[in-house]
């Protein structure tokens, strides 16, 4: 997988978690499984909104906001400036977001200086082990993992330490940076657990082995899932046990408690290791939020993209394909259409969009998913892609929706969809299905070799 996947991925991932889990904050464990049961794709999906804040589907909370704070920070100042990362969040937190949490507003609120602030609340409180500083270093350990072991994990305890006095949050924050250097490089997080606990300092290293180990479990807890502990431990065990992005998520969310950030951290260590395809398109398509005291910007998914290529040494720049001929929509079969990009745009309101392509703004239709396919060599996740788009399709079909499929040219990875909803709903061969569309759709594009070596692993 190449690694801009992963990185995507992890950024992605973490802020998808945040957002899949915060309805379900504090609730009961098992409360996720009993409202969804099975995989929810039609147009009213697992990313339901409401709880406590009564936020909408897909809306992130606090711990993506300190996230985005901390990596427009490591952007911004081409690395680490613990300062304006500590004027940042106090910035935000003088703005009165609704879910800060006690121990992260009190730091933020002293107005102490930013090397002061969080050594002097732990003195005179002693309690600083919350998962506030874990749930919002994903940025930061996609920026360092590009540097050696030790230098990320230093970095890790530094930045926690601006709002988390108590070391034991720095660990946590630095074993995780590990595990996602691992994982980012393409290796297993799981199997450099042993490695991560070497670099921790012997006073923590029996805690954090206790909560890590391969047959640790949540039940074992000794402490909330607001801890650091139990909240890192939880999020390996998912790792541990889940087939995919998807369950990972299902079995953090169901234990209830710290929903959203136990879900933040898991979900971006299993971005890391699934890669930004793995992620469920019905879920990514929805993400977004505001950052309070930071303007009126709403993050969607293109800007998280587009942040996590920056954050690993690339360019962080908005996407607009500007004007195009527009194509279609046309049906081409039965209650699917098929367009270019500006063709969709600009499509009725009605359709039920699947996106292909990167788009810069999203669409005004109400319903539409984005699927992360690129028209090259690179998607060693596509078959993953592949099914979730055309279980996608079936659900929203089923609903009664008409669908409109595009890519930016309306050719290739339209094609590929097209003829894989053929080979999976008509029975047809790949050779059957590519003849049935290139008769309807003379846009049919087929150059890409490795779509055609999809098609036929499908059969």
């Amino acid at each position: 997988m190449h690694r801009s996947h992963r990185v995507a991925g992890a950024l992605v991932g973490s802020a998808v978690g945040d957002a899949l889990g915060a309805p379900f904050e504090f609730g009961p464990a098992g409360e996720f499984s009993r409202r969804f049961p099975v995989p929810a794709r039609g147009s009213r999906t697992e990313m339901c909104g409401g709880g406590s804040l009564d936020r909408e589907p897909g809306e992130f909370t606090d711990d993506t906001q300190m996230a985005l704070m901390l990596a427009g920070s490591l952007v911004s100042a081409g690395g680490l400036d613990l300062a304006d990362v500590f004027d940042r969040f106090t910035q935000w937190a003088a703005a009165g977001p609704p879910d800060i949490g006690n121990q992260t507003r009190a730091v933020l609120g002293s107005g102490l200086p930013w090397d002061e602030a969080a050594a002097a609340h732990f003195a005179s409180s002693g309690h600083a082990a919350g998962n506030g500083s874990l749930m919002r270093t994903t940025p930061a350990a996609i920026w360092f993992s590009r540097f050696e072991r030790a230098a990320s994990m230093d970095a890790a305890r530094r930045i926690s330490a601006l709002t988390h006095g108590d070391p034991s949050a720095g660990e946590g924050c630095a074993i995780f940076h590990e595990l996602m250097r691992v994982a980012l490089d393409g290796g297993d997080p799981l199997a450099a657990v042993a490695a991560a606990l070497d670099w921790v300092p012997e006073e923590h290293r029996e805690r954090w082995a206790f909560v890590l180990a391969e047959d640790w479990t949540p039940d074992q807890a000794t402490e909330l899932n607001g801890a650091v502990w139990p909240t890192l431990g939880s999020a390996v065990w998912a790792l541990r046990n889940g087939r995919d992005f998807a369950e990972v998520l299902r079995l953090v969310v169901d234990l209830g408690g710290d929903t959203d950030t136990v879900a933040c951290v898991a979900g971006g260590l299993a971005g890391a290791a699934y890669g930004m395809g793995g992620i469920p398109s019905r879920w990514a398509s929805v993400v977004h939020g505001r950052v309070p005291g930071h303007g009126d910007k709403v993050w969607r998914l293109a800007n998280l993209q587009q942040l996590a290529a920056a954050l690993d040494g690339g360019v962080q720049q908005s996407y607009d394909p500007g004007v195009i001929p527009r194509i279609g929509p046309a049906e081409v079969l039965p209650g699917i259409w098929a367009a270019n990009l500006d063709g969709a745009r600009y499509s009725e309101k009605d359709f039920a969009v699947i996106s292909l392509c990167r788009l810069g703004e999203p669409f005004e239709h109400e319903l539409q998913r984005m699927a992360y396919v690129a028209d090259n060599e690179h998607n060693s996740d596509l078959d993953v892609v592949l099914a979730d788009v055309l279980d996608d399709m079936a659900a929203l079909q089923a609903e009664g929706y008409r669908l409109l499929v595009h890519c930016h040219g309306g050719a290739s990875r339209t094609g590929l969809v097209l003829r894989a909803w053929l080979m999976r709903t008509e029975g047809m061969t790949a050779d059957e299905a590519t003849a049935h569309v290139a008769a309807r759709w003379p846009h049919l594009g087929l150059w890409n070799a490795s779509f055609t070596a999809a098609l036929e692993r499908s059969r």
